[in-house]
C-alpha cells in the first residue's frame, strides 16, 4: 500500500471515530496516533486530510446533499458518508490532488470498508462533486509503467 493511500485510509479511520464518538478532532487525532505508526509524511497528510475535512464539515455535508439528491445524509451509511466527506474535502480543498486519483482512492476504500454496492455509490457522488466542483473529464490514473 502507498503512503498517500496510507494517509486516506488513517484519515479515513481518525474521521469515522470522530463521527462516532463525537470527541474533539485533535484528541481523536492524538489517540489515534497512540496505537498506529506511519512514516512522518503519511502522518501529516492524514492529519491534513482527517483534520480539514472536520473544519469544513458543514461545506462538505452540504456538497454531499447536493450530490446524492436522492438520499438525506443522515440515511447514508456512516463509512460511506465518511469516505465521502473525505473524498469531496480532497476534491474541494486540495486541487493539485488529480480529480481522478480522489475518485480512484475513495472507490478502492469503499471496497475495502464498504458494502456491495457502496463502491458504486460513491463513485456517483464525488463524480457529481468533481463536475460541480473542478469540471471537465476525469482522466484515468496511470497504472503501471509506460512501454518504451
Amino acid at each position: 500500500m502507498g503512503r498517500r493511500t496510507k494517509a486516506r485510509e488513517c484519515a479515513f479511520q481518525m474521521l469515522y471515530q470522530w463521527e462516532a464518538t463525537d470527541a474533539p478532532m485533535d484528541s481523536v487525532v492524538e489517540s489515534f496516533w497512540r496505537v498506529r505508526r506511519s512514516t512522518p509524511a503519511a502522518r501529516a497528510m492524514a492529519d491534513r486530510l482527517a483534520t480539514g475535512a472536520a473544519a469544513r464539515i458543514a461545506e462538505l455535508d452540504a456538497a454531499i446533499g447536493e450530490a446524492a439528491s436522492n438520499w438525506r445524509l443522515d440515511r447514508i451509511a456512516s463509512v460511506d458518508r465518511t469516505i465521502l466527506r473525505l473524498g469531496a474535502f480532497e476534491l474541494l480543498a486540495e486541487p493539485e490532488t488529480p480529480a481522478a486519483v480522489v475518485l480512484d482512492e475513495a472507490v478502492e476504500m469503499a471496497k475495502r470498508f464498504g458494502e456491495a454496492d457502496s463502491p458504486a455509490f460513491v463513485n456517483g457522488v464525488l463524480d457529481a462533486i468533481r463536475k460541480e466542483f473542478r469540471g471537465g473529464r476525469v482522466i484515468a490514473p496511470r497504472r503501471g509503467r509506460a512501454k518504451a
